[in-house]
């Protein structure tokens, strides 16, 4: 750790042109940030109450709202401060542990996605396996592979950065990004070996996808000939790729906005990039997956039910 910089604070310029409206803003992102928490642990409280959804299918959408949970905590809260506060700085390794947990959390919705898309592949073309294949113990494991690789590949990208000697202290986002921090370095030569770890990631959660896009190909050509697979997929799946295009849309354009030059853009419209994968599918997913799926519909529906028939005894 000798050759850490000696900056110790960095400053988030990306709310610099939009401080005319941060009241407005702060409401818009507390409104936000409760919507998300409230609808993520509703789905999760569902799960884990009701014993019917105690499936790998429901189990797997459990973890996915867990893994939204953990993720816009590492963003809301510090967001929010910085729209009340006049200076927006951030510690070095608060900065740090930002980057680790917004993008340990965008990975892991992704091997999560995938786990979901083997669910479904099993479920639908081996049947008769499925519980052999997704027992207890064997989901488990997926589920510690989907959030630890992650967080370590993530964790050896932020590491890597503690590295580099660093030359300013400013950082023209939001929030912390491994990617901006690498971009501040002194000597460009020192971050060869980040520029290729992080391809090395990038390329990884591409397999992801890729994998994801080929399981669904082949559930779509399995459920064209039978009317009882094809209700199953349109039941089970389609909620999953709607997750997953909402998901793909959000980061896709959030890797655009960190790889390439979008200064002509304005600060707002840059902003709104930078934190979309943020707002629109920690939203959008519990609402897609709670409307569709039937059993958790009819679980909330008796959840509510009960709640409000505790309160007109009351």
């Amino acid at each position: 750790m000798n050759n850490v910089s000696v900056i110790t604070m960095f400053f988030l310029s990306g709310l610099n042109e939009t401080m005319n409206h941060r009241f407005v803003l702060f409401f818009l992102s507390l409104l936000c940030y409760c919507i998300i928490f409230l609808l993520n642990l509703a789905l999760t409280v569902t799960i884990i109450l009701d014993n019917n959804l105690h499936e790998p299918m429901y189990i797997l959408l459990c973890v996915f709202c867990m893994n939204t949970l953990y993720g816009t905590a590492g963003f809301y809260p510090k967001f929010l401060w910085d729209l009340l506060s006049p200076v927006h700085v951030i510690s070095y390794y608060g900065c740090l542990i930002q980057a680790l947990v917004i993008y340990s959390c965008g990975c892991s919705d992704l091997s999560i996605l995938t786990l979901m898309a083997f669910d479904r592949y099993v479920a639908i073309c081996q049947p008769l396996k499925y519980h052999s294949i997704m027992s207890k113990q064997r989901l488990i494991r997926l589920v510690c592979f989907s959030w630890l690789t992650p967080f370590s590949i993530i964790a050896t990208n932020v590491f890597l950065t503690t590295r580099v000697k660093l030359c300013s202290p400013y950082i023209s986002r939001l929030f912390c990004v491994n990617w901006s921090i690498v971009q501040l370095a002194c000597f460009p030569a020192q971050t060869k070996v980040n520029g290729i770890v992080a391809n090395i990631t990038i390329i990884i959660y591409v397999l992801h996808g890729a994998l994801i896009v080929w399981s669904y190909i082949y559930l779509i050509k399995t459920c064209v000939n039978s009317i009882e697979n094809r209700t199953k997929f349109m039941q089970t799946c389609v909620p999953h790729l709607a997750s997953l295009l909402t998901f793909v849309v959000a980061i896709l354009t959030d890797v655009v906005n960190i790889r390439t030059d979008l200064k002509n853009l304005p600060q707002s419209i840059q902003n709104f990039v930078a934190i979309e994968f943020l707002i629109i599918p920690p939203i959008m997913n519990p609402l897609i997956y709670g409307f569709k799926l039937t059993k958790i519909r009819k679980s909330i529906c008796v959840v509510i039910f009960k709640i409000s028939k505790s309160s007109n005894f009351i």
